[in-house]
């Protein structure tokens, strides 16, 4: 469960620990939180936090498995992801599990997320602490993509693969269909 967040001043004092890559990710996080209602400020967290997956895809099937970068922008981009499936992608891409701890605040934060997506009321409390869900996975998740691959997909990923040469095209969609990938290889 993620932390438990008593004010807006207190999440944004979770944001301002976190760190610079996860701040700078979800750099329109405070002004939302003080010009908006909370709902505004959730709906983008999540919208940021489903890009960063997609990013995460990204970064481990064109470095580890050196797929040619456009096929796998495409093939991510017209894939459509589960939450379950996304967590079985993510260890079939980087050979390891998310971290538990990371799953169990995501989980808590989607709950909250679905009932305002569904147009179900619910309190500010649980808002702010969906909010703090979200932070705590997007850290969790650079902090062991960083250790293990040197990758922070919340963050920037400017030279994730250097020179490494790819796999063609034919042979990087092979690839991410063998990785369960279903998207479209060609740009619609």
């Amino acid at each position: 469960m993620a932390t438990e967040i008593k004010s807006v001043a207190g999440l944004l004092k979770m944001y301002n620990n976190c760190n610079d890559p996860v701040r700078s990710y979800f750099e329109h996080l405070p002004s939302l939180l003080a010009q908006f209602p909370l709902e505004v400020a959730l709906a983008y967290a999540f919208s940021r936090l489903e890009l960063g997956q997609n990013r995460a895809l990204y970064a481990g099937v064109i470095k580890l498995h050196r797929v040619n970068a456009d096929v796998a922008t495409n093939v991510i981009n017209t894939h459509h992801m589960t939450r379950k499936e996304f967590v079985q992608l993510y260890k079939t891409v980087f050979g390891f599990s998310m971290r538990e701890s990371a799953l169990n605040a995501l989980g808590t934060a989607e709950s909250t997320r679905d009932t305002i997506m569904h147009g179900k009321s619910t309190t500010s409390a649980k808002i702010r602490n969906a909010l703090a869900g979200v932070l705590e996975y997007a850290e969790a998740m650079n902090n062991q993509l960083y250790q293990r691959c040197e990758i922070r997909p919340y963050g920037d990923l400017r030279g994730i693969t250097g020179r490494a040469k790819k796999h063609d095209k034919r042979t990087s969609s092979f690839v991410l269909k063998g990785m369960g990938f279903t998207g479209s290889v060609m740009a619609t």
